[in-house]
């Protein structure tokens, strides 16, 4: 294959009017403009059915676009469909892989697609595999892993070809705690070897973890793309839970708004950008009720979230 010309200027991503109809009439994408840059660790957010997966769809050539136009690096996707593919790794919501095939087998053969060399290949097989902690099963049979195990399979065979772009969609889906903490810190150092990762996810403190930048996409629109302390500046207000020392049957008027009750041992208070929380901790020591800790009621992303799309990640 031969290898294309990238730019330094050249977007890592950029999707320009991106449509999506169905044969049935309904419309999975209205013409949504996306731009990544090299480097970034970006978060595509939006509920079920919101238009990420056929998006992805679309990159992979698994689905067919309507209208509108992409560029991986600067390479047109429908002109130079092979040149710009090879540029990406995807890494799919569900598990597409031979599960009775070996795991190294799975990531070696995924390098032949590439044309890559069985002596190349072999030696980042292996890298990859002592990476995310495969080794142990590197010649068991895919259907003997758990579900994070096959997950970080399909990672391994995603990176084989060493993508500048890779996608990952719901890559921890189901994951343990552990297992989750150990996927976040290996993409970590891999963006920060300088590949690209786009991460579509429905733990909305995944994506307030490890990206910077982030889309929300609704009904097939972006109705929010930026900077993620930008975007979050967009909330008016911001809700606490108060635990209270000792259980109380009524809450006092204490001249402030948006503060309620929520069982004998906790209030809410939402707070605007302008007001300062300790004007809550006054009025309550006032009436002899006493703080013993806070914490916000929803992680703040998911705050924003839910108030652009009026639904649960």
């Amino acid at each position: 294959m031969t290898e294309p010309i990238l730019t330094n200027t050249s977007a890592a991503l950029e999707i320009t009017g991106l449509q999506k109809t169905y044969k049935n009439g309904s419309m999975a994408l209205r013409g949504i403009d996306l731009r990544v840059w090299p480097g970034e660790f970006f978060a595509l957010l939006g509920p079920n059915g919101a238009g990420k997966t056929t998006t992805i769809g679309i990159l992979t050539s698994l689905v067919n676009k309507t209208a509108g136009s992409i560029r991986i690096f600067g390479i047109d996707h429908e002109k130079k469909t092979a040149d710009a593919r090879a540029l990406m790794g995807v890494v799919p919501q569900e598990v597409n892989f031979n599960l009775f095939e070996k795991v190294g087998d799975i990531i070696l053969n995924q390098a032949g697609y590439y044309g890559i060399a069985r002596t190349e290949a072999q030696p980042r097989c292996q890298m990859l595999v002592e990476a995310l902690h495969l080794t142990p099963y590197q010649h068991q049979m895919a259907r003997t892993l758990s579900g994070g195990f096959k997950r970080r399979l399909m990672i391994a065979r995603a990176l084989i070809h060493n993508p500048r772009l890779l996608i990952l969609d719901e890559p921890t889906a189901g994951v343990d705690v552990e297992m989750r903490h150990e996927t976040w810190q290996f993409l970590r150092e891999l963006n920060a070897s300088g590949t690209t990762i786009i991460l579509t996810t429905h733990y909305l403190e995944e994506a307030e973890l490890l990206c910077n930048r982030l889309a929300i996409i609704h009904h097939g629109e972006i109705v929010a793309q930026g900077n993620k302390k930008s975007l979050l500046e967009m909330m008016s207000h911001q809700t606490y839970l108060l635990d209270l020392t000792t259980p109380i049957t009524i809450l006092p008027d204490l001249g402030l708004p948006r503060v309620r009750l929520v069982d004998p041992e906790q209030v809410e208070v939402a707070i605007a950008q302008n007001e300062d929380l300790n004007q809550v901790f006054r009025a309550l020591d006032a009436h002899g009720i006493r703080v013993q800790s806070l914490r916000n009621k929803s992680n703040r992303l998911e705050e924003l979230f839910l108030a652009l799309t009026g639904r649960t990640p």
